[in-house]
């Protein structure tokens, strides 16, 4: 397998109890987390994604943006086992072949996918919440007896800083605000400590607040984690984008990429997305 190497934003090792560390389990000593070559997904006769080749390096945030019907959608299917590709091939790391892996074992081998709409345990606390996504033992008689020890309970409450949550935690997650309940779905994910994590429209429905404690949020990730967000709002991608690759789907293939401000000033993007 060839790898096209991307630039990406470095990983990096954080002193605070949430950091991720550089994947157990996935080997990426080529540099790239995540590898698609010429994946084509057909519904009917309908390509929803043509030949589409892209790669994620360790680490890096990579902003996806595009028209409704460019495919974003269905590539998070993809990447996540929802769909299987009808041709070409999808790799987490260097050794792990996607499109071979049921939903389960994707997500336990290390990807977390977000959807647009929060999906809480509404009845539960923010604590709660966050214990229930802790990545450990989830069999029932374990699940029914365990007591959080000291360094569980110190990745909650880092959890809960870092999502800007922290003294919210006895708060029933039915009650929060549409951007905390976004936030804590976040922070579920970061529970299960997750490789590379997919967040589609993560500020959709926000207020200008929200989003931009939300770019913070994906800011301070940045290194940690390699993150793919899909997004329509330009004002937020601009925010996290930063030196980073933003990546323009059209058709199902990639129509653009590169930085944000070269994304911007493309004369096909602007026809068929930004406009003038």
């Amino acid at each position: 397998m060839s790898i096209r190497m991307v630039p990406g934003m470095a990983g990096g090792e954080a002193g605070s109890s949430y950091a991720r560390v550089k994947g157990e389990g996935v080997d990426t000593t080529h540099g790239a987390i995540l590898y698609l070559e010429d994946i084509t997904v057909s519904f009917d006769g309908f390509k929803a994604i043509n030949k589409l080749s892209l790669d994620i390096s360790v680490g890096e945030l990579r902003c996806i943006i595009g028209p409704n019907g460019a495919g974003k959608t269905t590539m998070m299917d993809v990447i996540t086992g929802k769909t299987r590709p009808t041709s070409g091939t999808a790799w987490f790391g260097q050794t792990m072949d996607l499109s071979t892996m049921t939903e389960y074992a994707i997500a336990h081998a290390g990807i977390g996918r977000k959807f647009q709409r929060p999906t809480v345990f509404e009845q539960h606390t923010v604590f709660d919440n966050l214990e229930l996504a802790m990545k450990m033992n989830k069999r029932v008689a374990p699940t029914l007896f365990a007591r959080l020890n000291a360094e569980q309970e110190g990745r909650i409450e880092a959890i809960l800083r870092l999502i800007r949550l922290h003294g919210q935690e006895a708060r029933l997650a039915g009650l929060l605000s549409h951007g905390q309940k976004q936030w804590l779905e976040i922070g579920m994910l970061l529970m299960q400590e997750p490789q590379l994590i997919l967040l589609d429209e993560p500020v959709a429905g926000m207020s200008d607040a929200e989003t931009a404690r939300t770019a913070e949020l994906l800011n301070e990730l940045r290194g940690k984690h390699s993150i793919m967000v899909v997004e329509h709002d330009m004002g937020f991608v601009t925010e996290i984008a930063q030196q980073g690759i933003v990546t323009v789907l059209h058709e199902g293939a990639v129509l653009a990429q590169g930085r944000m401000d070269e994304v911007q000033a493309d004369e096909r993007v602007i026809e068929v997305y930004l406009g003038r």
